[in-house]
């Protein structure tokens, strides 16, 4: 007899990934069906309910569904822009382990998602190679043990909180074989379109935990945060959790001043601290979000006039090959 699922699993078991159904839900104009058929059978659709519900019904242009709504301008081909513009597979040691920046490797522990951003820069990213499983970690393990310098490891991916709490506990048992590791940060967008995740199993992880835990979230715009993310959030802060949101600037859904000032507050309200404001990673499909730099720094600017510092993200663009993030 198979385990009772947990609510947040049916949620997720639930979501949709049907453009005809999401039309239907939000009651939106099916002349645009045919074009977000095309593209859904090129990447995806996936996005849960909680987060749909947030989106204003008819409105093609909500801030939220352009995030997720599959759209025929990504069939284009656009110079510049790749199926991996970060080069990640140049730094891919291990199945499962990428190794970018010195002092840290990111783990991706599974390919799912709970909600497919059509920004994504991981949209063709060889998970078939890179989900290593139990029968994988042993490799990863020795490769961080053979390296000092790193200290910290990142769960990302697909989305590391789309696995259960038994699975998470199982792999962070097995890096305490790794006293070097002083941090688990943990890159989710599941907070944010599933707030239910939040589970006492859950928070009983991360506070069993020897490594300080660190949840980056992924929220774009203030509309995303309501007050079921907000209670989310209120658990894990009490305990002990350190919170970061990274922002990806994108045109047409956040790139005014308003917009990023709004959601520097309402993340502070939540006990998290705006972290990154990223560029757009120049991935096919997704030229139609991306802002200018020039833009970028304007809107930078305006934040930092009507902010304290500790609100106003960095704002950032990853270079392939580079030792770090690069400031704009």
């Amino acid at each position: 007899m198979s385990a009772q699922k947990s609510p947040w699993q049916s949620e997720l078991a639930r979501m949709v990934t049907c453009p005809k159904t999401l039309f239907s839900l939000l009651e939106l104009d099916e002349r645009a069906l045919q074009d977000a058929m095309a593209a859904a059978a090129l990447f995806p659709l996936r996005v849960t309910h909680s987060f749909i519900s947030r989106m204003e019904k008819g409105n093609l242009n909500d801030p939220l569904l352009r995030q997720v709504l599959p759209l025929g301008q990504e069939l284009a081909t656009t110079p510049g822009y790749t199926n991996d513009p970060l080069q990640e597979k140049n730094a891919n040691p291990v199945p499962g382990l990428l190794h970018k920046y010195q002092s840290r490797v990111l783990v991706t522990l599974t390919s799912a998602c709970a909600i497919h951003c059509r920004y994504c820069f991981r949209r063709s990213f060889p998970y078939n190679e890179n989900t290593p499983g139990r029968s994988g970690w042993q490799a990863l393990i020795d490769y961080i043990q053979q390296d000092a310098n790193i200290n910290e490891v990142i769960l990302s991916g697909g989305d590391p909180l789309a696995v259960n709490d038994a699975y998470l506990h199982e792999f962070t048992k097995a890096l305490k074989t790794l006293p070097q590791i002083k941090r688990l940060r943990i890159h989710t967008r599941l907070l944010v379109v599933l707030p239910e995740r939040v589970t006492p199993e859950l928070l009983a992880w991360l506070t069993s935990l020897s490594m300080k835990p660190i949840i980056v979230i992924h929220a774009n715009h203030p509309n995303e945060i309501n007050g079921t993310v907000k209670e989310a959030l209120a658990l894990l802060q009490k305990a002990g959790v350190t919170l970061l949101n990274q922002s990806v600037l994108l045109k047409n859904i956040n790139d005014n001043e308003a917009t990023l000032t709004a959601l520097s507050e309402k993340l502070f309200e939540c006990g998290v601290l705006p972290y990154y404001l990223h560029m757009l990673d120049k991935v096919n499909g997704a030229a139609h979000f991306d802002c200018t730099p020039e833009k970028a720094k304007q809107l930078h600017a305006s934040m930092k006039r009507v902010l304290p510092g500790y609100l106003v993200p960095k704002l950032v663009v990853e270079v392939a090959g580079a030792l770090s993030k690069t400031w704009v």
